[in-house]
């Protein structure tokens, strides 16, 4: 007993010196504006696992032992980071009185979520539209400086497209099964909703998922985080849309547990940046929590963002010089209004159930199901028995006749033959009628009616030969999943989660207009016979408005993902790792018997089967309060998308050959100061991506040889690429110096080196061979030699210089200079393989296809270096207590005309195709480009009640 005793007093004095040896720092946070309290903002000393929120009275008490000099921060979502000295005072308590936060001005500028390049890319769901949403919520100068002034340039981190970052909402991972990218514009016009999020920069640990190689952006809609009261903002722009209106309201949690935000707006272009870019969408958001008790809470969130936005084509130098850069060949005049043929069109709706359990004050257990459904649409012309109305087909252009050769002279090539009188009819013709005539086209689609005198009396619908369609996706997702977050020890916590999803993706060709017409037919125009029925079960078939035809089939999948990841948090060093674990089963169901492959188009396909294992972990030392050290890695296996799985799923069921799973390395070292005036960040990267796929669709000339059981040389072909690897090797600095309380500079620069590491495998599939009843439809091509070849579609090289001035009466002003460079233009993968340099008749190498000038025409093009100026500003009041706030920004200041990226034409599929057009001065097929905005201003003015 008197042991016991000794124990009990010892024990008492060990804790009573330790406390004793404690400094309590003391404060309340309010808003800077409203001089309200301000509740859950983040106190913490940097560095160190010293933290606390503030009470609903803005109150914190923060208790360490940590002696001398350190860095309290204090961190708010929608407020400017505070980070002040502070220094140990042992058994005293340090109170720093009232501590004020800023409004964050970038809260209101244009790049958030989805909008800042959500216009001007491919037909697909581009990679490149991943700047501004991944990076928005960070306030590193670098990563401000992705988001805000490279993004027009399409800038990625790291060379990364949007498949490789995970993007999560309230816990449910959004990428798509298809592509493996987020659909961006679900979430178009619900800025005010979506800027509660956390985010991880590569393979750094999240509370959330086990990740990918870009990073992991969580956001959170539960309705009792969001500030309670109104919101209203306008904005102009001439960018993707010329005007905005979003209005916004959050409840509060009230005394009944009760708590809710709802969310509106309305987004609106008669004609973007470039020609005849139509925008037309509306956004619609409520968020319902109820708290059950102060364990559990249910939180239901549901939104609905339609959209419609009409595309802006890439365009060959020819073109360019002809018209100019905001030249768009999707649209024509119909009576006196411009439409654009070519109109992405998404509505998507998404319904959510959140589950919210606080099992006890270190473990938390949040589980949701969501279902989401809705169509996506991509709208083009169909033709049959007619000439293509694109007015920048090749043969409307002067460089059709400048870049003719006479016939070859057995093996040698024949003689250039330009007819330059037939080469100016055609400039003359295309200059006064640049653009889609769709009077021409309605009036193909109807036949005249003759009185009996044999005079024309009037016009009646007849069998259209061109009719408007889209290209529809319309999913139906259905998915669960649970989050389990353990805090085991002071020093030690535990992340786990598991995510089931289960995906209908219909996939069908719909007509939308007949232009005129009565009828259209469901068939082939190319083929005849039985080749030429999209479906043998309903041949012949007269489709009109709202019926499918051409292909129709469902995507049937269904994934699970788990993971687990242990932190341990201590004075000195911090360290994590983490594990994954996936399976992806995917089944094409055919809906049609296509009239090319009878025996392989209808019904399901074999089920594909991908397992899959990921690893990851990091280090930090933390050198002192303001310095610190670390490093992450992770090495995972990922199935390939559910969109490069099968090599021709429109016409059948075949799965790409020799597909496999995605291999992916990558690792990453950082430095970081941070200081009250001064903030640094140094970041080198290593990433190794091998076994991609990638399958396009185009048609070539000259392609195949005779000997391939095929008269014709030329062919409409699907192309696809195995085993290709990329290496992405770079290193990043972030720089931030306050210079005084009211000015700031900020210096960015990425450097990176971004390439091929591989020679992928190329196969080429040619529907017309089956329709001929040949047994050989996919040639394989051999390696297509890309190593080294630089990948394309970004710059890889970005630096900007900044200055910052906020004035204490809440205005502010900013300037940088950017500087973009080593940007090169997309490959054709088949002009890189040996059967390249073959003579398609003969199967011999063509004579003229020396090292030398096989060298010059296949040197990948490296784009000019862009320079921008971006200017911004804001400012805000308070009036009769309500809040305003103006923001305003003019990018590209100088109006530079650059281009941002393209690809190479595989038209001319064989080396004196290409060497003939590219040696006429005048390419007939020569290489598309897309360009970026010229000066553009967005002007935003939010009002808060």
């Amino acid at each position: 007993m008197g042991k016991n005793y000794m124990l009990f007093f010892i024990l008492l004095s060990f804790g009573i010196s330790f406390a004793q040896h404690e400094t309590i720092y003391s404060g309340i946070v309010i808003d800077a504006k409203t001089q309200s309290p301000i509740e859950n903002v983040v106190v913490s000393i940097q560095n160190s696992s010293v933290t606390q929120l503030t009470t609903s009275q803005g109150k914190f008490e923060l208790h360490s032992s940590i002696k001398g000099e350190q860095l309290l921060l204090l961190h708010s979502q929608g407020y400017k980071d505070l980070l002040l000295k502070i220094n140990s005072n042992p058994e005293q308590t340090v109170n720093l009185g009232i501590l004020q936060l800023e409004d964050n001005f970038l809260d209101s500028a244009p790049a958030t979520l989805i909008t800042l390049l959500d216009s001007d890319l491919s037909d697909d769901n581009s990679s490149s539209e991943m700047t501004s949403g991944l990076l928005q919520s960070s306030k590193d100068a670098f990563m401000q400086a992705s988001a805000f002034n490279w993004g027009q340039a399409r800038f990625r981190v790291r060379g990364l497209d949007s498949e490789n970052g995970t993007m999560m909402l309230n816990g449910m991972v959004m990428n798509k099964i298809y592509d493996g990218r987020p659909q961006w514009s679900n979430w178009g016009g619900l800025n005010d909703v979506l800027r509660n999020q956390e985010f991880s920069v590569g393979a750094a640990a999240s509370n959330f998922s086990f990740g990918g190689i870009l990073g992991t952006q969580q956001i959170s809609t539960r309705a009792s985080t969001y500030r309670k009261g109104t919101r209203l903002s306008f904005s102009g722009s001439n960018t993707t849309y010329n005007w905005r209106a979003i209005g916004t309201y959050a409840s509060g949690m009230n005394s009944s547990g009760w708590a809710y935000a709802i969310s509106a707006g309305k987004r609106l272009a008669n004609e973007g940046y470039f020609e005849g870019t139509t925008f037309d969408a509306e956004s619609f958001f409520i968020s319902i929590e109820k708290k059950l008790s102060n364990k559990h809470s249910l939180n239901f969130t549901g939104f609905y963002t339609p959209s419609s936005r009409g595309k802006n084509s890439a365009n060959t130098d020819e073109v360019i010089q002809l018209t100019n850069e905001k030249y768009n060949s999707y649209w024509g005049f119909q009576n006196g209004e411009k439409r654009n043929a070519r109109v992405k069109n998404v509505e998507e709706p998404l319904l959510m159930l959140n589950h919210y359990f606080k099992i006890n004050e270190k473990t938390n257990l949040n589980s949701s199901v969501m279902y989401q459904f809705g169509k996506v649409g991509n709208s083009t012309i169909d033709y049959q028995n007619a000439n293509s109305p694109d007015p920048t087909y090749y043969r409307k252009l002067p460089s059709y006749y400048t870049s003719l050769y006479g016939k070859d002279q057995g093996e040698f090539s024949g003689d250039f033959t330009p007819d330059y009188i037939s080469a100016d009819k055609n400039k003359t013709l295309f200059l006064e009628n640049p653009q889609i005539n769709w009077d021409e086209l309605y009036q193909a689609n109807q036949k005249a009616i003759v009185n009996s005198e044999g005079n024309i009396i009037g016009y009646k619908p007849s069998k259209s030969h061109y009719v408007l369609y889209e290209d529809r996706t319309d999913d139906k997702t259905f998915a669960a999943n649970s989050n389990l977050n353990i805090q085991i020890t002071d020093n030690s916590t535990f992340d786990g989660g598991i995510t089931f999803r289960n995906l209908k993706s219909h996939q069908f060709q719909s007509l939308l207009d007949l232009l005129g017409g009565e009828y259209f037919e469901d068939i082939d125009a190319f083929y005849s016979g039985d080749q030429a029925q999209s479906d043998l079960q309903n041949p012949n078939r007269q489709v009109k408005k709202g019926d499918i035809y051409g292909y129709n089939y469902n995507f049937l999948a269904t994934t699970i993902d788990a993971f687990t990841q242990f932190k341990f948090n201590y004075n000195k060093i911090d360290f994590y790792l983490g594990q994954s674990y996936s399976v992806s089963n995917y089944q094409r169901d055919g809906l049609y018997q296509n009239g090319i492959y009878p025996t392989s188009s209808l019904g399901k396909s074999q089920k594909v089967n991908f397992e899959n294992f990921g690893f990851k972990g990091g280090f930090t030392y933390k050198i002192s309060g303001k310095q610190l050290l670390f490093f992450n890695g992770m090495h995972l296996t990922r199935a390939p998308s559910l969109r490069n799985t099968f090599s021709n799923s429109r016409l059948n069921n075949s799965v790409v050959d020799g597909v496999e799973n995605e291999n992916i390395t990558s690792a990453e070292a950082n430095y970081i100061f941070r200081s009250p005036k001064l903030k640094i960040r140094t970041t080198v990267y290593y990433t190794l991506i091998k076994n991609t796929t990638k399958t396009s669709f185009f048609y070539a000339e000259g392609i195949f040889d005779r000997g391939a059981s095929y008269n014709n040389t030329d062919a409409f072909v699907s192309q696809t690429l195995t085993h290709l690897d990329k290496k992405n090797i770079g290193a990043e600095l972030s720089f931030e110096y306050q210079i005084s309380s009211t000015l700031k500079s900020t210096l960015s620069a990425a450097y990176g080196n971004y390439t091929f590491n591989s020679n992928p495998n190329v196969s080429i599939t040619n529907d017309a061979n089956a329709a001929k009843g040949d047994a050989q439809t996919t040639f394989d091509f051999g390696e297509s030699y890309l190593k080294n070849y630089k990948q394309s579609g970004m710059p890889q090289q970005a630096y900007s210089i900044g200055l910052e001035y906020r004035d204490p009466k809440y205005w502010w002003l900013g300037a940088n200079i950017n500087y973009l460079t080593e940007s090169y233009i997309d490959v054709s993968p088949i002009a890189r393989t040996a059967r390249f340099y073959k003579n398609p008749i003969s199967g011999l190498v063509f004579p003229e296809a020396t090292e030398q000038r096989a060298s010059a025409l296949l040197k990948q093009e490296k784009f000019d270096p862009i320079s921008l100026l971006n200017i911004t500003g804001g400012k805000s009041w308070r009036l009769s207590g309500k809040y305003m706030g103006l923001f305003a920004s003019v990018s590209n200041v100088f109006d530079l005309n650059y281009k941002t990226g393209g690809f190479e034409q595989a038209r001319n599929a064989n080396f004196r195709a290409l060497n003939q057009d590219v040696s006429s001065g005048t390419p007939s097929f020569g290489p598309k480009y897309f360009y970026g905005y010229g000066r553009t201003y967005f002007v935003n003015l939010a009002i808060s009640l």
